[in-house]
């Protein structure tokens, strides 16, 4: 077992020890010795400049390769839209058309009688009438009598739009349909299954009859005394 004297001995030893190291500058400080860095130099710079270059080329490549591939594939997708909304177009184009068909005929089947509690005498009528120009604009039901002819526009939904466009038609219609240009009066009706924005108003305001088409039979609704325009 060591004295004291040894002791203190050991301890003098490293005393003296670490006044040497003092003195020559062998200090150890705490994470090593601080050895000062050079300054940067213009190559270094330039070689760092070329790094970040290249990496930052190498980012845009990648987000110019997905972004194509995002294109592309947002183009496949509204492509897909664009044909699945034509087959909805066509369906429902071929529906509006078969049941637009259906009315024709419901009304078409009423018209002799519906004129008839107005006065006038149908013999025969026309359906899907065309004109002889290279237009070949069409008249849904064409009603005759000797010296008058109805001209029906039919509508599953009758709207201002529809009005219109009818008016401009009768305002035509000796001119495109000639064989009917004889007659003393050319009167014009409009028939619907429904009505949007007081469309049937207008239709009478217009001097043209309207004909509702409700269940299995059609009944005209201007009230007794409607006087229709002549075209």
């Amino acid at each position: 077992m060591a004295s004291d004297k040894d002791k203190k001995r050991g301890k003098d030893k490293n005393k003296g020890k670490h006044n040497e190291d003092c003195e020559s500058g062998n200090v150890n400080e705490p994470g090593g010795v601080y050895q000062p860095q050079d300054p940067p130099t213009f190559e270094k710079v330039w070689l760092m400049f070329q790094a970040s270059d290249k990496k930052w080329q190498e980012t845009e490549r990648l987000m110019k390769e997905q972004s194509r591939e995002t294109d592309k594939r947002w183009q496949e997708t509204d492509k897909r839209f664009k044909e699945t909304d034509k087959k909805i177009k066509k369906a429902f184009d071929l529906f509006t058309s078969q049941w637009g068909r259906l009315v024709e005929s419901l009304v078409e089947g009423d018209l002799p009688r519906v004129m008839q509690e107005r006065g006038i005498m149908v013999k025969r009528t026309v359906e899907r009438a065309k004109s002889d120009d290279e237009k070949g604009y069409e008249f849904d039901i064409i009603a005759v009598n000797g010296d008058v002819c109805v001209v029906v526009e039919v509508k599953t939904t009758l709207r201002p739009d529809d009005i219109t466009e009818f008016l401009r038609k009768l305002r035509h219609f000796r001119k495109w349909m000639p064989e009917y240009a004889g007659k003393d009066r050319v009167l014009g009706a409009v028939a619907y299954i429904r009505v949007h924005s007081n469309s049937d108003k207008m239709a009478e305001k217009n001097g043209l009859f309207t004909i509702r088409a409700t269940g299995k039979s059609a009944k005209i609704i201007n009230p007794e005394g409607f006087e229709p325009k002549v075209f």
